[in-house]
């Protein structure tokens, strides 16, 4: 059964980190990804804060398929780059620094320890997500 949350746009809310996830918020991760998808037409990343749950748990589009991260961790950044981002639980855009490849560190479905790289939009989408995590809001 597919479960689709309101978005919280609560500025104080999503400026609280958020705290580890473990096993017992598997279905928060498949609530985030219902709800991301049934906002794919204006948003493609999500932070479980975003859906009222202060967890460390996020979602993104990487290039067309749906990923869902666990206790995800920003390693390593390279190539700093000013841009602007918007987000479905704020209006407008904010000007924000981001890196053009990252090394993350994060627990997949079965929380087996995972270390990736991502570059491009793809890496834009997860900085954007982690700072929900740590409740930066942009």
């Amino acid at each position: 059964m597919q479960v689709i949350r309101p978005i919280m746009r609560d500025p104080m809310f999503l400026g609280l980190p958020c705290q580890e996830a473990t096993l017992a918020d598997l279905q928060v991760g498949q609530d985030l990804l219902d709800t991301l998808a049934a906002h794919a037409h204006e948003c493609v990343g999500m932070g479980a804060n975003m859906i009222g749950v202060r967890k460390r748990v996020i979602v993104f589009d990487d290039e067309g398929t749906r990923r869902l991260m666990f206790n995800p961790e920003l390693v390593k950044g390279y190539g700093p780059y000013d841009t602007e981002e918007g987000c479905l639980s704020l209006t407008g855009k904010r000007p924000t620094k981001r890196f053009k490849r990252i090394e993350v560190s994060y627990q997949d479905e079965a929380f087996k320890p995972c270390k990736e790289t991502f570059t491009g939009w793809t890496a834009q989408i997860i900085q954007h997500e982690i700072d929900h995590c740590n409740g930066i809001v942009i």
